[in-house]
């Protein structure tokens, strides 16, 4: 009978887990990089909301409250710096670090959305290169 009783409290153990996981919200439109970086976060062991829209990327940011937030800067320079901008002037998402990829040819992009409030601007290729350090380096506290 004991172990029966173990074996339940390991289900529930296991059941909660998924929940414990810290939440990454990402944003892309081009499928390639996109996809690749929602299962490199899986391996990570994040759970992954993929939105395909920025507006919807506002919306889900608020109410999900995720760990961090990844846009791809292919969505257009003025739609990613406005959307990482109001990210930052909320109240409810001004803490969430923002990365931002950029495809490798749009390199000199990266100042504007770091002016826009992006924590880390990296290329496509550096992204999918170095994502655990990237990671590492937009949740450091300031």
């Amino acid at each position: 009978m004991g172990r029966v009783e173990i074996v339940l409290h390991l289900c529930s153990v296991t059941a909660i887990l998924p929940a414990m996981q810290p939440l990454a919200l990402v944003a892309y439109q081009k499928l390639m990089p996109g996809s690749q970086l929602a299962n490199r976060l899986q391996d990570l062991q994040y759970r992954v909301h993929v939105v395909n829209d920025l507006d919807q990327l506002l919306r889900v940011a608020r109410t999900e409250k995720p760990m961090v937030i990844l846009a791809d800067f292919t969505f257009g320079e003025v739609d990613v710096c406005t959307t990482v901008t109001a990210l930052k002037q909320h109240p409810i998402t001004s803490h969430l670090p923002v990365v931002v990829f950029v495809p490798d040819a749009l390199q000199p992009q990266e100042a504007l959305a770091r002016a826009a409030g992006a924590k880390v601007v990296c290329s496509h290729s550096a992204l999918q290169v170095h994502l655990p350090q990237l990671l590492e380096q937009a949740l450091q506290l300031e």
